[in-house]
Parts: structure tokens; sequence; C-alpha cells
């Protein structure tokens, strides 16, 4: 591997870490990570040179601070914040390239975490910026991973940054009853990482593995940072589950492949084994429900053996907690699994509305009219289903399931 290639692949390593160091510094996000940037410009003008030092990493986070601290004795307004972070700065310069305290870096990016995914910002931005800054993503790779273009991820990544610095959001991990709800706002943005990835709900890919691990990762970051929050490992263990069958969703052409039809000899067992310990740490938030539904799969050795029973109570407690259309309508497929597909269908038709125009809907309703014989009723519905997807492998399988009535 080249010199430029190592110094990208280490930065990309290393990157949250160093501006999470950084930021501790100038208190302010865009500006850690473009003296992050440097570190990484610097490198690539003396590592070819001087040689890859023995700790790369440790190397580029000493040069991000130096930039740090010069800048902040540049500016007179920081005068202040100079006084307080002055213990951080001795012997800074003269320092060897050694990375911090490792406590101290994983209070750093846990602040990093926190502020990404600030409520002050809209989802959209929280997802980019935290993709951004925490999955070491770069704004073409975000930009496909979200069928958008690279102009529009970087505005939107740029207003973020200025928003929080606009708003004066402080570098740190809250507390008391503002930690609780800034941490379901972390929580959601990884989850909604993971189901684009999981999911995609437009393209011509059912699924974009590359997502779902970046939140993966961040889950399994968050939980060792945090871990006395049961919904923490609740959202990790749920990760933990779907991912392990993430081979198996689709077939060698990418074409979905329905749960029933997986092949289970096939589902990442080590994954399921972390899915079940993360699960023994959880409680009894959203999160934590549906990795107990998601574990229910996993342990099943075939499709027959799903308890559907339980996994309907699941379902029904996930309601009570978190109430949602969505919610309900898996709670709709549980009940037709357990109880039989006539018992499910008036509990389908309260959600015609709160649903409309969401194609898993029909394609539900296509399903409990197939298993009851009524074929021709069946058809429309996954007709309708297809013409209201916006996956095209989704569109194409529902199709399919369409012309087999």
């Amino acid at each position: 591997m080249d010199v430029s290639r190592t110094v990208e692949t280490v930065f990309r390593m290393h990157s949250p870490r160093i501006i999470a160091g950084v930021a501790r510094v100038v208190r302010d996000v865009g500006i850690a990570e473009e003296l992050a940037q440097d570190a990484l410009v610097a490198a690539l003008e003396q590592w070819p040179e001087s040689g890859v030092p023995d700790n790369p990493g440790a190397w580029l986070m000493v040069a991000a601070r130096r930039r740090a601290i010069d800048l902040v004795r540049r500016k007179e307004a920081y005068a202040r914040k100079l006084a307080e972070v002055g213990r951080a700065m001795e012997g800074v310069e003269d320092a060897q390239p050694e990375l911090p305290d490792p406590d101290e870096i994983d209070d750093d990016l846990l602040r990093l975490i926190f502020t990404a995914c600030h409520p002050v910002l809209s989802t959209d931005a929280r997802i980019a910026l935290t993709l951004r800054l925490l999955g070491g993503l770069t704004t073409e790779e975000i930009a496909r991973a979200f069928l958008s273009t690279e102009p529009t991820i970087a505005q939107r990544i740029v207003r973020a940054k200025k928003s929080l610095a606009k708003a004066g959001v402080p570098f740190e991990v809250p507390s008391g009853e503002s930690r609780s709800e800034r941490l379901s706002s972390v929580l959601e943005v990884i989850y909604l990482i993971f189901n684009e990835g999981y999911s995609a709900t437009a393209g011509d890919d059912l699924t974009r593995p590359a997502l779902c691990e970046d939140a993966l990762r961040l889950a399994r970051v968050l939980s060792g940072l945090m871990p006395k929050e049961p919904e923490v490992h609740g959202l990790a263990a749920l990760l933990e589950f779907q991912t392990s069958r993430m081979a198996t969703r689709t077939g060698p052409d990418g074409a979905p492949t329905l749960l029933a039809d997986q092949d289970r000899t096939r589902w990442n067992r080590l994954l399921i084994r972390r899915g079940m310990d993360a699960l023994g740490k959880a409680g009894t938030g959203p999160y934590s429900l549906q990795a107990a539904i998601a574990g229910c799969h996993a342990q099943a050795v075939r499709y027959e053996d799903t308890d559907w029973a339980t996994i309907a109570a699941l379902y029904g407690g996930l309601v009570t907690l978190s109430p949602s259309p969505v919610v309900e309508l898996n709670r709709v497929v549980a009940v037709s699994m357990a109880e039989g597909p006539a018992a499910a269908l008036p509990l389908l038709d309260a959600l015609e509305d709160p649903l409309k125009g969401y194609h898993l809907l029909p394609s539900v309703r296509g399903d409990l009219l197939q298993r009851l014989g009524r074929d021709e009723e069946a058809r429309a519905e996954f007709a309708r289903a297809a013409s209201l997807t916006r996956n095209e492998r989704e569109r194409a399988l529902l199709l399919k399931r369409a012309e087999k009535q």
C-alpha cells in the first residue's frame, strides 16, 4: 500500500477520536473537523519523506491538537477559554506522539456523539453530520448512500455545523432529564441510519450494507461508552440481530428473499450471540422490545418454529409504549401468524387511513387475502403495493407476487 493510501486509511479509522479530542479544545465541531483535515494534509506532505510513524493515529492526534492550541492562542476572544484549557496545553509542543488517556478520549467521543445528534438540527442534518464526523464517510459516500447529490449533502453538513455554532451548543454530555432527551435523539439517528441500510427507501438495491455496518459500529461504541444505559444495549442488540441475517435478505441477483424463505444456516451465529449478550443488559424500552422480537426470530431454527404468540405480545407492549401505525402493522402480521389471517384482517382495516400511501399496508393485506384463498383480491393489493414503493427491488417482488395469483 502506498503512503497516501496508508494516510487516508489511518485517518478514516481515527478521525472520530481526533475530531472529538480537538473539539474539546476549540469547542466547535466544524473548526475541529477542519483542523483534523489540516493534520491529514500535513501527514500527506510529511510521511512520504519521513516514513509512516510507529503510531500514526497518535501522530495525527497530536498534529491536530497543536493546530487547535495555536488557533486558540491567536484569538483574543478565546482568552478565557485558553486559561480553562491551559492545563491541556502544557507540554504539548514538546510532547511525543502519544494518544491522551483512553478514558479522556472516550469522554470526548461521547461529547461528539451528543453534539452531532443535537435536536437543534433537523433529522437529515443529524444523520449527515453523524456519518461525516463519526462514521468517517466522505460527502460523496453519504450522497451515494442516500441517493442524493454531493452538493446537497455538503450544504447540509455545512449548515449543520453553522447551526450548532450559532445555537451555542456546548460540547458536553448532558445530565439529568436533558441527558435522557438527548440520548433518545442519538439512538434515533443511529436507528434511522441502520434502517436506511437495511431496507432502502428508494433506488435499485434493497439493502445498503455499508450503512448497516456504520450504524452497528456506532451502536457498539455507544454501548461501550454508556454501559449503564439499558436502551443503548437494547438498540445494540436489535442491530446485532438484524445484521445477522443481512446476507440472506437478498438472492444472488439482488432480489428480496422473504423471511420464510431465508436459509437460516447462513445467519451469522456470532452476531446472534452478541445480540443475546446485549439483550441481557437491555431494559423494557422501545428498542429493547424490538430487540426481543428480533431475538425471537433469531432463535427459531426453522421459520415454522417461530414463537409468533410471544412476538404478538411484544408488539402489543411496543404499541402501548411507543404508539405508531407502523408498529401496529407489524403487530397485525404477528397476530395473523399466531391466530390466523381472518383474525388479523379487521385489525388491518383500522390502519387504512393512518397508513394511506404506505406500500407495506396493501402488501400485508395481499398476503392475508392470499392465505385466505381470495386470490383476485390479493392480486389487486400486491399491484397496489408495487405502485406505491420507490424501491425497484421491492416493486419487482410485489409484481411477481401479483402475477402468481
